[in-house]
């Protein structure tokens, strides 16, 4: 596949689109707000004619929604549509049937990896969807990622997606109480990362958050907004469940969502426990 659509061109998208043109693809792309880029085309419905592959990569099921009601109509059998948003499987698996209908192919392909890992290349995709779709999509998707994992029929990547970004968020709120336990005591950052690393609660996520802990640094790699989205659909999806820890910090995620956190980093959310600066430690 030589010509790729990119619909959504966020901290992901835009990346994904950068990265496909230097490597010679032809790249047309669509975002709701003007982008300035080369492949940018404001008008959906023209950036998505002679597309091979379109890749949709927005915030959520409305969004999703709203592009197919411009895409679907304009899609020709053979086309592959690779749904990229973090949705869930009812979802998905209602966004396949209005693709699948135009005679154009459905490959569900929600990804774990960040900013840096997109722009290293070492996004890791999840697909769902048959073996053939999976064959089609994959000489674009290698070049965006370490590694593929078919996970099954159409709806299963999503469930699996939302497990791990419930996971990481969980992950993430035991670092900063954790954190902010140690800081609380008088104990340097520094001290602190260097005994996480001698210990097996280290993680790829302490690794990668570790700097932007220690400066306060809540610039977006995933967004707080994204993950309270993903959380508030993972419970959705397993509603007869009892997740008392998920529920629990899904309130704080609203916390934070109503405090105007929404734009930060989810590790942002550090700030609604204690303000170490005013804490005087007693002796």
């Amino acid at each position: 596949m030589q010509r790729v659509t990119v619909v959504g061109l966020g901290i992901i998208g835009s990346i994904w689109a950068q990265n496909l043109q230097a490597d010679g693809l032809t790249i047309r792309a669509w975002n709701r707000t003007r982008k300035d880029f080369s492949f940018y085309e404001p008008d959906l419905a023209k950036t998505i004619e002679e597309a091979e592959m379109i890749i949709i990569v927005v915030a959520d099921p409305p969004a999703v929604e709203s592009l197919l009601k411009v895409i679907v109509p304009n899609l020709k059998p053979g086309q592959l549509v690779v749904q990229s948003s973090t949705i869930s499987t009812q979802w998905t698996k209602q966004f396949a049937e209005q693709v699948e209908s135009t005679g154009a192919v459905f490959l569900e392909a929600p990804f774990t990896g960040s900013k840096p890992a997109a722009e290293a290349r070492k996004t890791v995709f999840y697909l769902g969807g048959t073996k053939e779709a999976v064959e089609k999509g994959r000489p674009v998707l290698a070049r965006l990622s370490a590694h593929i994992l078919h996970i099954g029929k159409v709806g299963t990547a999503s469930s699996l997606k939302l497990a791990m970004n419930l996971n990481l968020a969980l992950m993430a709120e035991a670092l900063s109480e954790s954190l902010t336990l140690a800081r609380v005591e008088g104990i340097p950052d520094e001290t602190f990362f260097e005994a996480l690393h001698l210990n097996v609660g280290r993680s790829g996520l302490s690794d990668l958050k570790e700097s932007k802990f220690r400066t306060q640094d809540y610039a977006p790699q995933f967004s707080l907004k994204h993950m309270d989205k993903d959380l508030r659909l993972a419970l959705e999806t397993v509603s007869e469940l009892d997740l008392p820890v998920a529920k629990s910090l899904k309130l704080l995620y609203s916390k934070g969502m109503g405090i105007g956190f929404g734009d930060d980093d989810f590790i942002g959310l550090i700030r609604l426990l204690v303000n170490t600066k005013k804490v005087v430690k007693k002796t």
